[in-house]
């Protein structure tokens, strides 16, 4: 019976190679093995966590290493999440390992790290101590701790000064070998606060093997039979002495139920249940009509800020649930979860499960087995949640589905939005795409009929759209020769809203204090040295930062070019924009919000649950204050700098920025009292700015689409961006220039546009050019893409070299 067992498994393995590893199976793995279970396995001088694609008795040539451990009784990812981080693989062209490792945010069931041990030339050395090197140097204190047994980089730290450097060197002689590690966590283990408990039916005995159980568990058990339910385990703390390891040593011996606690995040949100709108109830019947029929069908929900998308969502999700089936909800930012979250918790209770990226690994992990099990029928989540393992999925809902958040920058470069389309189709689902300024390429499919397209072309209760005026900032300096980031009318319309104890929010998309700092005497801007970008000055952690790589040094008090004390501080952020408004209006009640202020899961709640209840008159933010919040009181929005993203290098400038008004304009007025936008601009005639403040999707689009087809732009072509990047930039030119031959001459349905510099030509230390792929055929561009793969692969390059982005929306 043994023989018949496969003997050899191909693994996926999260590193950037794309290839499959083969490894063999002990006869202890083979018996429970099965594709999609995760297996630790030695991979160079790391052990890592790989994932079975296959199971076969085909023994590679040459040696074949062992798997270590089996982690998964029961596979990880079924045959439908196998297929579609297939999918994924190959449309974005990334290692199939690499889409698994995002697909399960399962590091919080491990404990991962890393220890150092000496390699056999190490202990030769030591034992004939013949290092080269100071008798007592660093580097042989480090390596005596070492023969001693193998460590750990923070014990060492401890104990030798200068241990990373020295570990560094160490690894590069082959005297010192790193080795990654992986070990299960035990559940049990698990905070107090963060474990529910529950007894047995019927309850067991109190007395296991012949043998009494002690006192503690005895009295646990007792109360739990008298008291039947589920309990925190820190709430039975206070009841039963020592209920916290009795109820895990009962558990451990199975004799009582424990899991984690699920987090509720009902702050924010009703759950009052509103009758739909003629328009509204338009668009259900649509959404219910294909639920019944059963298979896959899209819409775009195109409605305008404030008609009630999210309350068709609430009632289509009904709708599914009513058939057996579930629902995932995805929305672009953490800031807007904790709202949805709140809706759908008081409408739908313990059915609904949250996956961001804010939450500890531990509580992600919880929530993600809550879904697969089926626990949880209504999924919120952002952009990786359209991985979550849900059983009979049945609908898709992704709002603001135009947000670029929903397009990953790092590998995987896959979009949410278009892997939630494709999924829907996986399981005959129903997709629904809701925004007030669709992406172009969505309002383009559904004009050719890919999308049914439903319009919510009102806001619910018969309430207007706000009052939008433009201020032209450069009339305003002409009349004030001020440099004041607000005009007089926005100082007075602000001043108007709180005198009546209304609430304003101000939209500034820059993070910091002061842009730049600049040297008066020589023109120096201090700048990341390992960036091609200026360093941005915040003044709360009294640092230089840079925006890309996280670089931060101390304020200089001189020029660190010719020493001069005459240091200018140019531009404003947010930071200053709250600077000034409390200098504006002395007595209001501020806060701000944006990536510096918002740390940690709570950040996002604790601000807008303030602002919401009316703690803070003025919200001040980036653009995460633009989009989805709805808050009665706000009555008034002001936009510092209208125009800030016209300026960039980018074919989307004029469709970014005619989305970002027109959302942060429809926070205004979402109660009974008529709202106001005011938009400061030094290009009031743009199109992109005139139709956002008549809110004009429509002749947007018109517009828009024009230049696009005249240009061979999405959604009339498709892009690929081939980066290439090195520490040494002649050898990112060289690759760059060796790609362009390759394509040299390019297929009559390839359009190649460089080599050039990317916009920011130095990134974390490495310099970087960029060649643009265009074609109208998907197939002639990925047969290029297959191309450049192959080179690279045959000249040896390192696999993160070539940075290969299917679909950008970023080109910076």
């Amino acid at each position: 019976m043994n023989a018949a067992l496969p003997e050899y498994c191909d693994l996926s393995l999260p590193v950037p190679l794309d290839r499959n590893f083969t490894y063999a199976m002990p006869l202890s793995v083979r018996h429970r093995a099965q594709v999609g279970c995760r297996v630790i396995v030695p991979f160079s001088r790391r052990k890592l966590m790989g994932v079975i694609v296959a199971l076969h008795g085909q023994k590679p040539p040459g040696e074949c290493k062992e798997v270590l451990r089996l982690v998964d009784e029961a596979p990880v990812f079924d045959a439908e999440m196998m297929a579609l981080a297939s999918w994924v693989s190959e449309y974005y062209c990334a290692p199939m390992g690499e889409v698994l490792r995002g697909m399960a945010p399962l590091t919080g069931e491990s404990r991962k790290g890393v220890v150092y041990s000496l390699t056999q030339d190490g202990r030769d050395l030591i034992r004939q101590s013949v290092l080269g090197l100071a008798t007592e140097g660093p580097a042989e204190r480090l390596m005596r701790l070492l023969d001693e047994r193998p460590q750990n980089e923070t014990w060492l730290k401890q104990r030798v000064p200068g241990a990373s450097v020295q570990l560094s060197k160490l690894l590069k002689k082959g005297l010192v070998e790193r080795e990654e590690f992986h070990v299960q966590k035990d559940p049990l283990r698990m905070a107090s606060e963060r474990l529910l408990v529950e007894g047995l039916q019927p309850p067991p005995p109190l007395e296991l093997d012949g043998k009494k159980l002690p006192k503690a568990e005895r009295e646990l058990l007792s109360f739990l039979a008298l008291h039947p339910g589920e309990y925190a385990l820190n709430e039975l703390e206070d009841i039963v002495k020592n209920a916290s390891s009795a109820a895990r040593s009962l558990a451990r011996k199975g004799l009582l139920r424990t899991r984690p606690r699920p987090t509720v995040h009902g702050g924010i949100g009703s759950g009052t249940r509103h009758p739909l709108n003629e328009q509204q109830q338009s668009a259900l019947d649509a959404i219910t009509r294909a639920l019944d029929v059963g298979e896959f069908r899209a819409f775009l929900l195109q409605g305008v800020t404030g008609s009630g998308k999210t309350e068709v969502y609430m009632h289509a999700i009904e709708a599914v649930l009513a058939k057996r089936r579930n629902a995932l909800m995805l929305v672009p930012e953490i800031a807007l979860t904790p709202a949805m979250a709140g809706h759908f918790y008081h409408r739908f209770g313990d059915k609904v499960a949250i996956l961001h990226s804010a939450f500890h690994d531990a509580e992600r992990a919880s929530q993600w087995r809550r879904v697969q099990s089926g626990e949880a029928g209504v999924v919120v989540a952002t952009r990786s949640g359209v991985f979550a393992p849900i059983p009979n999925l049945g609908l898709i809902l992704v709002d603001e589905e135009h947000d670029g958040s929903y397009k990953q920058e790092e590998t995987p470069r896959y979009h949410g939005r278009d892997v939630a389309v494709y999924r829907a189709s996986m399981h005959k689902a129903v997709v629904v795409l809701g925004s007030a300024t669709p992406s172009l390429e969505t309002r383009y499919n559904a004009e050719l009929g890919k999308y049914q397209r439903l319009l919510l072309p009102e806001r619910v209760n018969g309430r207007p759209m706000p009052e939008v005026d433009i201020i032209d900032m450069r009339q305003e300096f002409l009349e004030t020769h001020s440099k004041d980031p607000f005009s007089r009318r926005m100082a007075e319309a602000v001043t108007e809203r709180l005198e009546k104890h209304e609430q304003v929010m101000v939209l500034h998309n820059r993070r910091g204090f002061s842009t730049q700092v600049v040297c008066r005497s020589c023109g120096y801007a201090a700048g990341c040295p390992h960036c091609a970008v200026t360093l941005t000055y915040h003044r709360r952690h009294k640092r230089m930062l840079c925006h890309y790589c996280g670089y931060a040094e101390a304020v200089p008090k001189v020029c660190v070019q010719c020493a001069s004390e005459h240091l200018h501080f140019v531009g404003a952020g947010s930071e200053k924009i709250e600077d000034f408004l409390h200098q504006y209006f002395p007595g209001a009640r501020i806060a701000r919000m944006d990536r510096d202020t918002v740390g940690g899961k709570r950040g996002y709640e604790t601000i807008l649950e303030g602002f919401r209840d009316g703690a803070y008159d003025i919200l001040v933010g980036t653009q995460m204050i633009a989009k989805g919040h709805d808050i009665p009181n706000v009555t008034l929005v002001c936009v510092v700098t209208a125009d800030a993203a016209l300026a960039l290098p980018d074919f989307r400038a004029a469709e970014r920025t005619f989305q970002l008004l027109t959302q942060v304009a429809g926070r205004a007025g979402r109660g009974f009292t008529p709202g106001r936008v005011l938009v400061q601009t030094l290009h009031p005639e743009h199109y992109s700015v005139t139709l956002a403040a008549t809110q004009d999707y429509e002749a947007f689009y018109a517009t828009e689409i024009a230049f696009r087809r005249q240009l061979r732009y999405p959604p009339y072509a498709f892009l690929a961006n081939v980066l290439l990047r090195h520490e040494k930039q002649e050898e990112a030119m060289r690759m760059a220039t060796e790609v362009k031959w390759l394509l040299d001459p390019p297929s009559e349905q390839i359009r190649v546009m460089g080599p050039a510099e990317a916009p920011v030509p130095k990134l974390k230390s490495e310099f970087r050019y960029q060649i643009l792929l265009k074609s109208a055929s998907r197939a002639a561009l990925r047969r290029t893409i297959l191309r450049i793969r192959e080179h690279a692969a045959s000249m040896q390059w390192r696999a993160t070299s070539v940075v290969l982005d299917v679909d950008p929306l970023n080109l910076m």
